[in-house]
């Protein structure tokens, strides 16, 4: 256990043994400080739910109650060929969840990126017909939700199917099957378990056009019946993107419809931005720009502070929704961990540093939490 917790700071191994001096009475860890208000959660990669991270597993134990898997789950990983099925690592993804008394999701079932070409074509290499391509999304999630029926609480069904000015997606799933493919994916996976919950999942929400669109799905889906559970708000956000207002403003918008708001992939974007990646669009990722390898040799005092009240002010709104929201799940565990790193950009968009450290963010979000 000492060599488990050594890369914590003195300050948080006390948090999460109770024996730290000099501290108001309250809650010392995130699942303990928000379990009356909704589940706090964290994406894992591979190397944490084989417990091989020496460094972020006693966090992800300590601080979290729910968990996403950042990849394993996605279809090039879980059916990377027509008929052949990978079940080893999110058999393990799961194993861990349930070891450690998490609220597991599982992420994500229809995605127009991450799915292997096979999928969409023909062996000649021609697009699929509508029957082909509903055939084989029935298979797969039959197949990937039915394994762990029960097990897995919650699935994003359908990922980011919007275009930012509300339309749909023109993805290979819509160009095939026709919009209704969105409706054939949620038929199947509450046939494939009729308990779990059911969620929409996509980014920009925020944004009052991409926003209407998702209203006017969900509106859709449920006048067709379509058993939707929840809207997943990604929540990448920006130091001045969205404004509280209007994130408060997005979740009071979803909250009317009837179904719960999820906050699903959490986290603050603090280098300045890329010339062409102002959205969670992963294709855009990686584009250099002037600037925006700004703080290479680590984030200076103003900007922890900045960020901390960034942290702070979003948490304010999650609060202030608590009995709309079911879950806020940051997307990775620490600094290091997470995707908005690339070749030209370090960036410092979670609550514990590279070396697993409790950053000033943590205590601003800590802060938040109703006594």
């Amino acid at each position: 256990m000492k060599n488990n917790l050594a890369p914590i700071s003195l300050a948080l191994a006390g948090l999460l043994t109770g024996c730290a001096t000099h501290r108001q009475p309250g809650p010392l860890t995130l699942k303990d400080a928000f379990k009356n208000d909704f589940f706090i959660g964290a994406a894992i990669n591979q190397t944490q739910f084989s417990d091989e991270d020496l460094r972020g597993d006693p966090i992800i134990k300590a601080q979290f109650n729910s968990t996403t898997p950042e990849n394993i789950l996605k279809w090039e990983s879980v059916h990377p060929q027509l008929g052949k099925f990978d079940f080893a690592a999110p058999d393990r993804y799961v194993e861990f969840g349930e070891k450690n008394n998490m609220f597991i999701i599982g992420h994500t079932l229809v995605w127009h990126n991450q799915t292997p070409r096979w999928v969409f074509q023909d062996e000649n290499g021609k697009p699929v017909t509508r029957d082909v391509l509903l055939a084989r999304m029935r298979d797969h999630i039959l197949t990937v939700v039915g394994r762990y029926k029960g097990r897995i609480k919650g699935w994003d069904v359908v990922n980011e199917a919007l275009n930012e000015d509300g339309t749909m997606r023109n993805s290979p799933w819509r160009k095939i099957i026709g919009d209704d493919y969105i409706e054939k994916a949620f038929q199947f996976a509450h046939k494939a378990d009729p308990s779990a919950q059911l969620h929409y999942n996509d980014y920009s929400l925020e944004n009052e056009p991409k926003r209407n669109g998702a209203i006017a799905l969900i509106k859709r889906l449920k006048a067709e019946g379509i058993p939707i559970t929840a809207i997943g708000l990604q929540d990448h956000v920006k130091m001045n993107w969205p404004t509280p207002d209007q994130e408060d403003a997005t979740i009071s918008a979803f909250a009317k419809l009837g179904v719960k708001v999820m906050i699903t992939e959490l986290d603050v974007d603090i280098v300045p931005a890329t010339q062409h990646n102002r959205t969670a669009d992963i294709t855009l990722n990686n584009q250099p720009a002037a600037g925006a390898n700004a703080f290479t040799n680590g984030l200076p005092e103003a900007q922890q502070q900045a960020l901390a009240q960034r942290y702070a002010e979003l948490f304010r709104v999650f609060v202030k929704h608590r009995a709309d929201i079911s879950r806020v799940t940051f997307w990775g565990v620490t600094d290091g961990d997470s995707w908005l790193n690339s070749r030209n950009r370090v960036n410092y968009p979670l609550l514990f540093d590279r070396a697993g450290q409790p950053k000033p963010a943590f205590n601003a979000v800590i802060s938040v939490a109703r006594p």
